[in-house]
C-alpha cells in the first residue's frame, strides 16, 4: 500500500504517519511545508525507514503537488496539511484562506489529474481522504451532539476555510467522480502536541510554574480525542468508508475547559510534586472572540458502519499524555522558541492586507 499523507510533520498528520509506517508497513510519502507547526522531529520514530520517504513542499505548489503524486504514485493520499488554530485565524486569517482553501484546491486538483490516467483496479481502488474539523457545524446548546448531517455554522476564520475545503472535496467527488471521502474529527489531543494548544500549553506552563490562561470561566466544552485513536479512525475511514460520505470521529470524551486544566495540575501533582497545588496557577483571561460553547461528537456511524472504538478514555489518555511531555523534553523545549504562551487570539488587530 501506497499512501500519501499531506502535513504529516504536524500533530495528527505525524501520529498517522508513524502509524502507518510502523503497525501497518505501509510505504509512506510525507509531504510539509514545514510551517511553524510543522515539526521534522516528531517524524524521528519514522526516521531512516525504508518505507517512508520525505518532501518538503507546499500544497498551493501545483507543480510541486504533480511532481510529488506522479513519482510517487499513491493508492491513497490523506490530506492533514492545514492552518489549524483559531486564535491565529483570528489575528491573521490569510494564511488559513491559502493554505485551507487555495490549498485544498490544488490538492484536489492533482489528485484528479493523477487519479484520471489510472485503469482498470488501480483506478477503483484509489481514495482521496479529506481530514477536516467538528468546528465546521458551529456551536452546540447543553444538548445534542454533531451529526454527519449537521448544517455547517462556522465560526471563526479557521472553521470557515475548513468548511470550504470540506465543500471543495464533496464537489471534487459531485462533479468529477474523484473517489473522496471526508472526515470531521473532535479536538485531539497526546503527544507531538504543538506547546499553543491547550492541553500541552497547560502541562508546560505548569511544570515551569507560569500562569495557567483559561479563557472567560473555563465553561466552554469540547470533545476529546486521543491522536492515536483518531489515527486508526483515519486508517479505516479510508479503507472501509463509502465514497462521499462524511464520518464524524470523536472520544465521546466531553469536557469543560476548566475541568481539563485542573485534571492535567492533578496528574502533574501526582507525579511531580510542587510547593503548591499547581490549580493555583489558573488564571481566567478575557474570552476569545466568537468561542463557541460546546462541541460534542456522535460517532455512531463510524463504531456502527466501520467498526472503530476509541480505546482511550480521557483519564487514561490525559495521564499517557502528561507522561510523554514529561519524558520528551528534547521535543517541546526547542518549540518554545517559537511560540513562549503569549496571547493570540485578540480582535483588534488591523485588517491584513491581501
Amino acid at each position: 500500500m501506497r499512501v500519501i499523507v499531506t502535513g504529516g510533520a504536524g500533530f495528527i498528520g505525524s501520529a498517522l504517519v508513524r502509524y502507518l509506517v510502523l503497525e501497518k508497513g505501509y510505504d509512506v510519502l510525507t509531504i510539509d511545508a514545514l510551517t511553524y507547526a510543522g515539526c521534522e522531529a516528531s517524524l524521528q520514530a519514522v526516521d531512516g525507514k525504508a518505507n517512508h520517504h520525505f518532501i518538503k513542499a507546499d500544497i498551493c505548489d501545483r507543480t510541486a503537488m504533480d511532481a510529488a503524486i506522479g513519482s510517487f504514485r499513491p493508492d491513497r493520499i490523506m490530506h492533514l496539511a492545514a492552518e489549524s488554530h483559531v486564535d491565529r485565524s483570528i489575528t491573521g486569517a490569510a494564511d488559513f484562506i491559502q493554505t485551507n482553501i487555495v490549498g485544498s484546491f490544488t490538492l484536489l486538483e492533482a489528485a484528479r489529474g493523477y487519479w484520471s490516467g489510472l485503469e482498470g483496479l488501480h483506478k477503483a481502488a484509489f481514495r482521496f481522504l479529506h481530514v477536516s474539523t467538528d468546528e465546521v457545524y458551529g456551536s452546540l446548546d447543553d444538548e445534542g451532539l454533531f451529526e454527519e448531517s449537521t448544517p455547517y455554522d462556522p465560526s471563526s476564520p479557521y472553521s470557515a476555510s475548513k468548511a470550504a475545503s470540506d465543500h471543495l472535496a464533496k464537489a471534487w467527488e459531485r462533479t468529477y467522480g474523484l473517489p473522496v471521502v471526508v472526515s470531521n474529527c473532535s479536538n485531539n489531543y497526546g503527544p507531538y502536541h504543538f506547546p499553543e494548544k491547550l492541553i500541552p500549553l497547560i502541562i508546560i506552563n505548569a511544570l515551569e510554574g507560569k500562569a495557567l490562561p483559561v479563557y472567560g470561566k473555563g465553561e466552554n466544552v469540547r470533545d476529546w480525542l486521543f491522536v492515536e485513536d483518531h489515527a486508526r479512525a483515519l486508517d479505516i475511514i479510508i479503507e472501509r468508508g463509502r465514497v462521499g460520505e462524511t464520518y464524524n470521529v470523536g472520544g465521546r470524551n466531553e469536557r469543560r475547559n476548566i475541568d481539563v486544566v485542573r485534571r492535567i495540575c492533578s496528574v502533574l501533582d501526582s507525579l511531580v510534586p510542587a510547593d503548591v497545588p499547581r490549580e493555583q496557577l489558573i488564571e481566567y483571561v478575557t474570552d476569545r472572540p466568537g468561542h463557541d460553547a460546546r462541541y460534542a461528537i456522535d460517532a455512531t456511524k463510524l463504531e456502527t458502519e466501520l467498526g472503530w472504538r476509541a480505546q482511550e478514555t480521557f483519564e487514561t489518555g490525559i495521564e499517557k499524555t502528561v507522561r510523554w511531555y514529561l519524558e520528551n523534553e528534547w521535543w517541546w523545549a526547542p518549540l518554545r522558541g517559537r511560540y513562549d504562551g503569549e496571547r493570540l487570539g485578540l480582535s483588534n488587530t488591523k485588517p491584513e492586507q491581501v
